[in-house]
């Protein structure tokens, strides 16, 4: 591609010769900013798709960014978005929410200039997430990575590390329709987002030469937790020591009292247990029933001194029951369970922390090991766990039957993808758990996006047993154990 032709393309996108300044812009401007959208979606593909550059899209590009007055370094793939905020503070705003669906109508009430601009920055969000490069990665490059995606979710209105499966989220996304670029609904195209997310993330993380990374300190501290970290520190800790393995102990214990905080807030959002009615009310202010009590007392009423003479006072019920529960959790810690294992090893050490509930941990794979000595340490916990291997559930079995010592007090969480080697011989023991009167409750997924295989086989038997898998977001299963346990 010839100097002519680039001049040529950044004159159709500008509107007037290469070169001409903020010159006013000329009439018919629908189809000068259509040809400008054009463009930088373009370069977007070009570059998504093929790692070369491409001269003429590249000149173009900037042609059309300086014109609207956006800075050049939109266009760096070596810029990060944090940087160009530091430089340009007004973007932010820009950033936030930019992918939402936002007002809007189609025809001239467009505003296509503004159009042009959301495109220059959702262009520059895309491309520090989606084209990540190859080779080697370095821990100031996943930090860069982590920083965009984290600008990537502000601009589809979520919260941080919502989409990335790291850390629990709370919001299901935006969704709409209004707009002049929602032609599909960002409601249903979040949920898709978040593994492709996730698979990115962890990809990073294995090309990374994290031991040596984890041997400076200074290097190490630029690292930010996220669950394809922990699950890379967790399989190799046995390789690490002196200086490495502080450093990996340091982020672990950093990610587990993360994800610790947003789990504790969700369990006491929980609905608890039911009242307990044969405990009297406490006789305290705090308590009083007002509606009861003038209800109660309308009979005392005194038309013509038009007042309520109050001879009771009702009080509301607020003991619930506290009968002693025992939980046990048994977790996969499988290859492909690392998320549910890390998430349900918090939660155990959060209901443990519980008043009157007795918690037990195991985990397997093709041996088990009983966790419970350190439940609630989740750090520690952590740190005995030996990720990968196949799955025979039947060991983990043996570890948990002699513990339902009162069936009808006891709950048992079995989270799997049930990819088992004896199915037939497991399944006749969880039925028999079932049978026992011990709330049975097996779960597929307990990751914050809530997605995960099961097994289609043991999905249909468990829902003949009636105890259907358990699948989707963490915060059904803090529910359901809320609502047994207290």
């Amino acid at each position: 591609m010839n100097e002519h032709t680039t001049e040529q393309t950044a004159e159709h996108t500008t509107g007037r010769p290469a070169g001409a300044g903020n010159a006013p812009e000329p009439d018919g401007g629908a189809d000068l900013h259509g040809n400008r959208r054009q463009v930088l979606y373009w370069r977007l593909l070009a570059r998504l798709f093929d790692h070369e550059e491409q001269p003429t899209l590249e000149s173009a590009s900037l042609a059309v960014v300086e014109d609207i007055g956006l800075p050049s370094a939109l266009l760096d793939p070596h810029a990060s978005v944090d940087s160009i905020v530091q430089r340009h503070p007004d973007l932010a705003a820009e950033f936030d929410g930019l992918m939402t669906p936002g007002p809007g109508a189609d025809g001239d009430a467009r505003d296509r200039a503004a159009e042009v601009r959301r495109a220059a920055l959702a262009a520059k969000v895309l491309l520090g997430v989606f084209a990540p490069g190859s080779g080697r990665v370095t821990a100031g490059q996943l930090a860069r990575w982590q920083s965009d995606a984290g600008w990537l979710e502000r601009a589809l209105g979520c919260g941080p590390g919502e989409l990335r499966g790291g850390r629990p989220g709370t919001a299901a996304g935006p969704t709409g329709t209004g707009g002049p670029d929602a032609a599909f609904d960002l409601g249903r195209l979040i949920p898709e987002i978040g593994p492709e997310l996730g698979a990115i993330e962890a990809d990073l993380v294995k090309r990374m030469h994290l031991r040596e990374v984890l041997a400076d300190p200074e290097l190490a501290a630029r690292l930010t937790p996220s669950m394809s970290l922990i699950e890379q520190l967790l399989r190799d800790k046995d390789n690490l020591s002196g200086v490495a393995l502080t450093n990996a102990r340091a982020l672990i214990r950093r990610f587990v009292d993360e994800v610790a905080e947003v789990l504790r807030t969700q369990v006491e959002k929980a609905a608890a247990g039911a009242l307990d009615r044969s405990v009297p009310p406490k006789r305290v202010f705090r308590n009083l029933d007002l509606d009861r009590t003038i209800w109660k007392n309308l009979t005392n009423w005194d038309p013509e001194q038009e007042r309520l003479y109050v001879d009771r006072l009702y009080y509301r019920h607020t003991a619930r029951r506290t009968t002693p529960q025992r939980l046990i959790v048994v977790v996969d810690q499988s290859g492909s369970m690392v998320d549910s294992m890390v998430n349900c090893t918090i939660l155990a050490s959060i209901f443990a922390g519980l008043p009157k509930v007795d918690v037990h941990l195991i985990a397997y794979d093709t041996r088990a090991l009983d966790l419970t000595p350190w439940v609630h340490d989740p750090f520690e916990t952590l740190l005995r766990t030996n990720l990968g291997g196949g799955t025979d559930g039947t060991a983990a079995m043996a570890l948990a039957q002699p513990k339902i010592a009162e069936p009808r007090n006891t709950v048992v969480v079995w989270i799997s993808d049930f990819y088992e080697w004896r199915h037939e011989q497991l399944l006749e023991s969880m039925a028999a758990v079932h049978r026992s009167g011990a709330r049975f409750i097996p779960v597929g997924s307990v990751t914050s996006s809530g997605r995960g295989s099961v097994n289609p086989w043991f999905r249909e038997r468990f829902k003949d047993l009636g105890a259907p898998v358990l699948s989707g977001h963490i915060r059904k299963l803090v529910h359901e154990l809320k609502t047994f346990l207290t």
